[in-house]
């Protein structure tokens, strides 16, 4: 991945920006206001209108989302950040299934017709949301291919865990969970976040991992359009069962938005504000941003890892995806990182095995005897050097007296007189 400081305070203008971060959750589609695609240029792009995650239930049940009559002219920045391009020229998803659990997902919408299989109620996408989530993680990008998802050949499973105004229900998502592990799914992708945790989403979760399914959800809801109360700080769920990957939204800067719910626990971020993607009904393309929208991105991520990986467990898949990403605070998805990293064998760090190991100290008798008596023999050996010396001086000194034995005392003069 990219450093998120090269081009990324170009990639959203001003405008865009407020604009991606004020989607609407709980207020009817009609209601939101135009946003504009950011563009790598800096330029402020055209007007798309704003994808709901949800719609106000005290509104017309009779108005869905409207099909957008925009469409994208230029690849957004989300695509970019991801190296999409150039991942799709290693894995594509080819041979895996994503489960969704959102709003249902249209079998017929651009970009995913033939792709799609939605059971019941699961194939009428009334809010949209679904639709758009699907096709960041498969979607092929209908006439521009620049606007494709993670996976574009991946398979996707829709599945209701609201509603048909977009309202989440522990029930509901539990029950998406236990049909999407019935049906073999390599990953089910949550997009909605819980406040509370339930005792049968909680089997059911456990269940998927058991059967060897990549659980990724939402860290978090996606933020209301309207409201100044401050949220604290929580976890939300299925993101916090064990095992699954939690997933936030961030900025081009590689930050949160301001106003996102607060919680710990994240696994990672991907792009999730003024990202582009198709709905459920026409040709036009959409704005949306949020916890789900990156979520849609880590489970695209997960299906083209599963493809070039077939082999890998569950675990390795989500180590795979964590050791790649981006190093932040809490790491940046890189979907083409994981797929073209080679990682090596899980295992304790350098120096966890000889720490566990209790200390001894080792018996050094043996080598000090040795040493003793090698100094012994340097020594003797030392002195007879010596002693051969001695004896050589001796007897060149006698052979030059003659061999007669050396005066007791006077000079050189008095003896040779």
């Amino acid at each position: 991945m990219r450093t998120p400081a090269r081009g990324t305070a170009r990639l959203l203008s001003g405008a865009g920006l407020a604009a991606a971060l004020l989607l609407p959750a709980a207020v009817p589609a009609l209601a939101a206001p135009p946003a504009r695609v950011p563009t790598a240029d800096g330029e402020k792009g055209q007007e798309l209108p704003a994808m709901p995650s949800a719609l106000d239930p005290k509104a017309d049940l009779a108005a869905c989302t409207p099909a957008s009559q925009e469409e994208a002219e230029k690849q957004d920045w989300s695509r970019q950040r991801l190296d999409l391009d150039r991942l799709h020229g290693h894995s594509t998803g080819e041979g895996t299934t994503v489960a969704l659990i959102d709003t249902g997902v249209s079998p017929d919408a651009a970009g995913l017709k033939g792709r799609v299989t939605a059971e019941g109620t699961a194939g009428d996408d009334c809010v949209g949301h679904g639709t758009f989530l699907a096709g960041l993680i498969a979607g092929n990008g209908g006439g521009n291919p620049r606007l494709a998802g993670v996976a574009p050949n991946a398979r996707i499973l829709a599945l209701r865990g609201t509603d048909e105004r977009g309202q989440a229900s522990p029930p509901l998502v539990a029950e998406a969970v236990r049909e999407a592990t019935e049906a073999r799914a390599d990953v089910i992708a949550v997009a909605v976040a819980l406040p509370r945790r339930d005792a049968a989403l909680t089997r059911a979760v456990a269940e998927a991992r058991r059967a060897g399914v990549v659980v990724v959800a939402a860290a978090t809801p996606d933020p209301p359009r309207s409201g100044s109360d401050e949220v604290p700080s929580r976890t939300y769920w299925p993101a916090g069962e064990p095992g699954v990957l939690s997933v936030a939204d961030m900025l081009p800067a590689g930050v949160r938005p301001d106003g996102s719910p607060p919680t710990d626990g994240v696994d990672l971020v991907a792009p999730g504000a003024g990202v582009v993607s198709g709905g459920p009904r026409g040709d036009g393309h959409y704005l949306g941003a949020g916890a789900s929208v990156a979520t849609a991105y880590a489970a695209g991520a997960v299906a083209v890892v599963r493809a070039a990986y077939p082999g890998e467990a569950p675990d390795d898949v989500v180590r795979r995806l964590t050791a790649t990403a981006y190093p932040a605070d809490i790491p940046q998805l890189d979907p083409y990182a994981a797929v073209t990293t080679v990682l090596g064998a899980p295992g304790p760090p350098p120096g966890a095995e000889q720490a566990a190991k209790p200390v001894t100290v080792r018996d050094t008798a043996t080598a000090d005897r040795a040493t003793s008596r090698a100094t012994l023999l340097v020594l003797l050996g030392s002195s007879a050097v010596l002693a051969v010396l001695w004896a050589g001086f001796a007897v060149t000194r006698a052979r030059a007296r003659g061999w007669r034995p050396a005066a007791a005392g006077g000079t050189r003069t008095e003896r040779a007189g």
